[in-house]
């Protein structure tokens, strides 16, 4: 415990930032450098695919881009991943993660996009008669 100044008393450990099993805790406002928004927040809900553009194939020198940013660069490479998906996988808040997202929408690392709403899907029924309707040619 310490005293009102932060300083150990007599007899008190020293406050710890630090998980002992985890090692140093980085905290996610300071992944984001204390942002907390993004321009693009308004594409990127839970379930916006968030896609690697092909340049994002080449070496990535930006060094503006944090490990965490590079993480989500790697994984979107292999297959597309939504922001529900990113958070889970790198066990950061979907808050954090949108802002990792929007940096990289900005350095054009990446693209988003949304998955077809049900309702604008054509209806099974139309494409049936379409098929039996090239069939009969």
């Amino acid at each position: 415990m310490t005293d009102q100044d932060g300083r150990p008393g007599p007899g008190r450990e020293p406050a710890r930032w630090f998980d002992d099993e985890a090692g140093p805790v980085v905290r996610p406002y300071a992944m984001t450098r204390g942002r907390t928004r993004t321009a693009a927040e308004d594409r990127l809900d839970l379930i916006a695919l968030v896609i690697a553009e092909s340049r994002a194939e080449e070496p990535i020198t930006d060094q503006t881009l944090s490990p965490e940013h590079l993480d989500i660069v790697e994984l979107c490479r292999e297959a597309p991943q939504s922001v529900a998906e990113l958070a889970a996988e790198f066990d950061l808040p979907v808050g954090v993660v949108r802002v990792l997202i929007g940096d990289l929408l900005d350095a054009g690392l990446v693209h988003v996009t949304r998955p077809v709403p049900p309702a604008e899907l054509p209806d099974a029924d139309v494409l049936r008669e379409v098929i039996d309707g090239l069939r009969a040619l």
